[in-house]
């Protein structure tokens, strides 16, 4: 599986780091471990920063998540999203999540954003558990 590219949204970051043991936490940790190449925008890193205090699971201080999510500026591949807007999304705020996979090249992008996987017919759109189901 080394090499395959993938997108992964705010949830499944967050979801994955606040639950190791999860399927979400899995796909982490196959990043972590050199097995997925994993690209990420400026947007999904300041959304997992302003998520990531709110959730008590995660024992962290401002300045270790900030220090935490600044680390995946080394881990991951970081593109800028374009402009390009899906008329057919039904949340605008996931329009740069969309743009972000666009511009990547990447295989997938792993969501649990139910707003994005309806587009999953037209875009490579998988939830973690399609995604371990093939991968894992």
């Amino acid at each position: 599986m080394a090499g395959l590219r993938v997108v992964l949204d705010t949830n499944v970051l967050v979801s994955g780091l606040a639950y190791p043991e999860s399927i979400p936490g899995r796909i982490v940790g196959l990043w972590r471990q050199g097995a997925l190449d994993v690209v990420l925008s400026r947007y999904i890193l300041d959304e997992t920063a302003r998520v990531l205090p709110r959730l008590s699971r995660v024992q962290l201080n401002g300045s270790e998540i900030q220090d935490l999510v600044d680390s995946f500026l080394f881990l991951a591949d970081i593109v800028e999203p374009g402009c390009e807007q899906e008329p057919g999304l039904r949340d605008a705020a996931d329009q740069q999540v969309l743009a972000t996979l666009r511009v990547s090249g990447a295989r997938y992008l792993i969501t649990g954003d139910k707003d994005l996987l309806a587009l999953d017919k037209q875009s490579p759109i998988v939830t973690p558990a399609e995604f371990w189901a093939r991968h894992g």
